[in-house]
């Protein structure tokens, strides 16, 4: 059996909201597995379905860029948050924003090895950025949006500086309406992406992979109220259509008001205007999503440091 630190009972119970005692039993279960210890709690009742964001781990900024029908979101992570507060590492992530706009880079790796404005490639004076600021930073990744006819929105929730922050949002709105309209729904419907974490702009489009294990978590919830086998069956279908239809974009309930459904708020918004309005794709980055960081023993370090 995996040894269960009372760190690791943290993590757990930080991202669960379950009691202590269950999140240990939690880890106990799942053999020190933490994606199996937050399942094996959601299967038991004891703890409600977590955002991506709960994983946030790494530092340093998400830059957004947009100009005429298109935008990009950059992500740039460091080892600490002082290094976010930087401001030659500020300038390179704003200047690495505009460089995959111009450019057209579509990941990562096309973006470092395009042309930094001062000299020498992205990726070169990432090196050189290591060097004098004294800390790792890597280039993530690259998001991307474009309409042919209408808008590109950005916004970055609390952002350290225009265009930075650690949650950086674009929403491509196409469609005949005037600017003046679609430019601050597109602003409100940024907003809510920032704040509900869609999934997916539709149902269809959620990560097969991730559906398949909400389904096994309703099963193994359904299979404990003891109902028929044919009435479990529903149970766990209708478990999974809630879960898509809450993590969809389009289906997710406006956080403005907590009653209209984004798909409906476009359709009024193009309704009023008298012309079309269709939103066709959006790019949402959170800082640190998906990276687990390693959780270290200060105490420690400091003491491995000292030679004692």
């Amino acid at each position: 059996m995996a040894d269960i630190t009372a760190a690791a009972v943290k993590e757990l119970r930080d991202r669960s909201g379950a009691g202590m005692m269950d999140c240990k039993k939690a880890l106990a279960e799942a053999n020190g597995d933490m994606e199996a210890a937050v399942d094996w709690l959601r299967a038991k009742g004891l703890a409600a379905a977590q955002k991506k964001s709960s994983r946030t781990a790494a530092e340093g900024l998400v830059g957004v860029a947009v100009a005429a029908n298109q935008g990009v979101a950059v992500e740039v992570n460091s080892e600490t948050d002082f290094v976010a507060k930087n401001e030659q590492f500020q300038d390179f992530v704003r200047s690495v924003a505009t460089v995959a706009l111009e450019t057209g880079a579509a990941d990562a790796g096309a973006l470092a090895a395009a042309d930094y404005p001062s000299g020498g490639t992205v990726a070169e004076k990432l090196v050189a950025n290591i060097a004098t600021i004294g800390e790792n930073q890597t280039l993530r990744r690259v998001g991307r949006v474009a309409v042919e006819k209408g808008v590109v929105v950005d916004y970055v929730h609390n952002a350290v500086t225009p265009g930075l922050g650690k949650i950086g949002v674009l929403v491509a709105l196409e469609g005949d309406a005037p600017a003046e309209v679609m430019q601050p729904l597109g602003k409100q419907i940024a907003m809510h992406i920032a704040a509900a974490f869609p999934l997916a702009l539709t149902a269809d489009r959620i990560d097969a992979a991730l559906l398949e294990r909400e389904r096994s978590i309703a099963a193994d919830k359904a299979a404990e109220s003891g109902k028929p086998a044919d009435i479990v069956a529903k149970m766990v279908d209708g478990a999974v259509a809630k879960f898509a239809k809450e993590n969809a974009l389009l289906s997710q309930l406006f956080v403005i008001d907590n009653k209209t459904p984004i798909a409906d708020v476009i359709a009024r918004a193009a309704k009023e205007a008298g012309a079309s309005i269709a939103l066709v794709d959006y790019v949402r980055f959170q800082l640190g999503e998906g990276i687990e960081k390693e959780q270290s023993d200060f105490a420690a370090e400091v003491a491995a440091a000292a030679g004692v």
